[in-house]
């Protein structure tokens, strides 16, 4: 277990290295990648790479509360770090209230991520943030395919052949792993079909214990409205495929998105940044390929 949030135990990695986290992170908000984790468990699908530290006085294991999911992590801060903002004392100290009422669920996962986007909303659209956009757009397609808490989506293509989707949020790619080691053309050729406007990349084994992956690049978004287009590209495209290799689980899966809308969490923000205007030609539709 990580050190609690009042603890005084001093982590002895880079404890005593000068000019290490000279400044307290404690209230910071930051954006986090999968290189700042400490915990083997990794990343769940609620997590948005945006916390709040809620200990930082020692960057080596500074505990901080991931914005998405409410689940604290202890987080190695000494690497480069992105900081978006910082959240006053009252803020703090009510959040840590919540987080000792209710733990990592109800109202401090909810009141974390009304904060999350109010910061959004207010550092706007760049680069810094363009991460964690993508990476709250790509969970929503997630949720849409399965209600699971992994942050890739699996497609099986046969059997044995089963591939699983993650976003890389750095690059926007779309990267497939599979547990083949000779080319699927079949797949490829979907994938090709399904990602019209992408650069599709097959990346051979780099050795025996290694498989195929196949990257599917798209251009890095340059707004919020962008970043929304791109997740709809992704959304449908892994919508083509499913109705190619699982037509069952496609059809159930379009006929919720369907009844009940697919998820579009930046909405409010995209409609921010256009100053309330109609975002009704913004929005694609779910799957318009497969479903004609």
């Amino acid at each position: 277990m990580g050190p609690g949030l009042h603890s005084n135990v001093r982590p002895e990695a880079m404890g005593d290295v000068p000019g290490v986290c000279a400044v307290p992170l404690t209230r910071a908000i930051v954006q986090y990648r999968a290189v700042h984790e400490m915990d083997l468990a990794g990343s769940r699908v609620s997590d948005i790479g945006m916390g709040l530290v809620m200990d930082g006085r020692y960057a080596a294991a500074a505990e901080v509360l991931d914005l998405g999911s409410g689940r604290l992590k202890v987080l190695d801060l000494s690497r480069e770090l992105v900081i978006l903002d910082w959240a006053y004392e009252p803020t703090h100290e009510h959040l840590q209230a919540l987080l000792a009422a209710d733990g990592e669920e109800g109202e401090a996962r909810r009141y974390g991520f009304r904060m999350a986007m109010g910061v959004l909303g207010r550092v706007g659209f760049g680069p810094l943030t363009r991460p964690v956009l993508l990476r709250i757009g790509y969970r929503d397609v997630c949720r849409d395919f399965d209600l699971h808490e992994e942050t890739s989506i699996r497609i099986v293509l046969g059997a044995g052949r089963v591939v699983r989707a993650h976003l890389d949020y750095d690059d926007c790619a779309l990267v497939f792993r599979t547990a083949m080691h000779a080319p699927d053309r079949p797949f490829e050729r979907a994938v090709m079909d399904a990602f019209p406007g992408a650069a599709v990349r097959r990346v051979d084994p780099s050795g025996p214990e290694a498989s195929l992956r196949y990257r599917v690049a798209f251009e890095l978004p340059g707004s919020v409205r962008e970043v929304r287009s791109v997740v709809s590209e992704i959304r449908d495209g892994l919508a083509h495929l499913t109705a190619r290799f699982e037509p069952d689980r496609f059809r159930a899966v379009a006929g919720l998105v369907q009844t009940f809308g697919a998820r579009e969490t930046l909405s409010g923000l995209e409609e921010r940044e256009l100053g309330g205007r109609d975002l009704a030609a913004s929005a694609l539709p779910f799957a318009s390929a497969a479903l004609h």
